[in-house]
């Protein structure tokens, strides 16, 4: 609990069976984490085997992404604050207080992974991605005049269940850029929110995405397409 408030932390899963357990023991290490929802998301063999016994409830979500997954656990959830982290190794589980301490204060914390004295050595965050979240990030800023941000992929957030409820319903993306999506839909709803930065380490193991520079740059052209279309539909009064 924080502050009699009941903590749920959401981790999608694919290709973390070798990271899932010891993340989940960081996070529950915290002593403010209630629950921990693993969203089995077409995983590799072994990852359920890998869950059990360790105070998780696993869900499985068929419908494969990112985007896929992250929505089925957050319906599953049963917390008043929700925290999205990938079991990757990549995020801290204390950073859990960072995000909580600014949960008093906003509806959504966002975190980011560019600042260059929390980017752990051996961190997939070198130039290209750090420069192309940071780039788009600022495209998003610019165009709907918000508070700062730097890192559009970041995928350790936090959401109030208030917050939750009034975005929940237009949800469209099942993939990678849903965090961008989720985003858009905060700025849009005039949720408060603010970005702070967080730890980040080397992965266990290969991403799907950020592990290929080509779908990075794929993905980064979504998240860009999305930006300018959902400006323009906000200028035109589109939801």
């Amino acid at each position: 609990m924080w502050r009699n408030e009941k903590i749920s932390v959401i981790f999608p899963t694919y290709n973390e069976k070798e990271s899932i357990r010891s993340a989940i023991t960081e996070f529950f290490a915290t002593g403010a984490v209630d629950e921990i929802i693993v969203v089995n998301n077409n995983a590799a063999p072994g990852t359920s085997e890998e869950v059990c016994g360790t105070g998780a409830r696993e869900i499985f979500e068929p419908v494969q992404g990112y985007g896929a997954a992250l929505q089925r656990g957050m319906r599953e959830a049963t917390g008043d604050l929700l925290i999205w982290a990938e079991p990757d190794g990549t995020f801290v589980g204390r950073d859990v207080m960072k995000l909580l301490a600014y949960s008093e204060d906003f509806d959504v914390v966002f975190g980011t992974r560019t600042s260059n004295v929390l980017i752990w050595s051996g961190a997939n965050m070198g130039w290209f991605l750090r420069v192309g979240n940071y780039a788009v990030a600022k495209l998003m800023e610019w165009l709907f005049n918000t508070p700062f941000l730097s890192d559009v992929g970041c995928t350790m957030r936090l959401l109030r269940r208030s917050a939750y409820d009034r975005i929940r319903d237009r949800f469209t993306i099942k993939g990678s850029h849903f965090g961008p999506e989720c985003m858009l839909l905060v700025i849009r709803e005039k949720l408060r929110f603010i970005e702070i930065p967080l730890n980040y380490r080397s992965r266990i193991g290969k991403s799907s995405v950020t592990g290929d520079p080509f779908k990075s740059f794929i993905l980064g052209c979504r998240m860009t397409l999305l930006i300018i279309t959902t400006r323009l539909k906000a200028l035109f009064g589109i939801r």
